[in-house]
């Protein structure tokens, strides 16, 4: 049975993020709020908790996962950043975005795309999500919640729990996060590339939704 929270969205009680550090640091799975919508998370090392992650989403192991980070320190860690997309990441972070560049040697073989060795990687404008982070001290493996047959993720947090409590061993519910996932910008190559339309605006790359 899950454990449910009912958190502050703006000013996140430090006892409650500490108990949810806790339930990920013991192999938990965890349904936490972002700045676009609600998310899974779990442990970057945890196989079993990824498998968990994997399962409720009805995807293979060609579902590629989020890094889901606090600063532009820790994706330059787990990433190979060059100055262009430092400036890029620089100006349209903390925010509705995921980034995919080439992961770093930090970045486990089985979290990287197969063939390009890239990683999605995020900044999140959420307290909740932004508390989390720098309270486990390492990024978050994170899946957008949405479920299979659904056309959207999942945004209320009472039916999160009626639907997954057997399934998750942690809801964060911090009201509303909305409906819209991340847009995701491939900056692998000689210039921006949409990947997904999402939440976050394409002008400062240079894009629009035709590409």
């Amino acid at each position: 049975m899950a454990q449910f929270f009912t958190i502050h969205t703006d000013n996140p009680h430090s006892r409650l993020i500490r108990q949810a550090v806790n339930i990920l640091h013991n192999g938990g799975v965890i349904v936490y709020p972002t700045d676009s919508c609600y998310a899974l998370g779990c442990q970057i090392g945890d196989k079993d908790a990824m498998t968990r992650i994997r399962t409720i989403r009805q995807v293979d192991d060609k579902h590629h996962f989020t890094l889901v980070c606090r600063n532009l320190a820790e994706i330059s860690l787990y990433a190979r950043v060059d100055n262009a997309q430092y400036r890029l990441l620089k100006a349209n972070t903390p925010g509705s975005y995921t980034f995919i560049l080439q992961a770093s040697r930090e970045v486990p073989r089985r979290l990287q795309h197969p063939k390009r060795y890239t990683i999605g990687l995020r900044i999140p404008d959420h307290p909740v999500a932004l508390a989390l982070l720098d309270e486990l001290n390492e990024p978050l493996l994170s899946s957008t919640l949405i479920l299979p047959d659904d056309e959207f993720p999942m945004n209320d947090a009472e039916e999160i729990r009626e639907r997954l409590e057997h399934q998750v061993d942690l809801v964060m519910d911090a009201g509303s996060c909305g409906l819209e996932m991340t847009t995701v910008i491939d900056l692998t190559g000689d210039a921006p590339e949409l990947v997904r339309t999402g939440k976050g605006g394409l002008t400062p790359f240079g894009l629009t939704d035709g590409f």
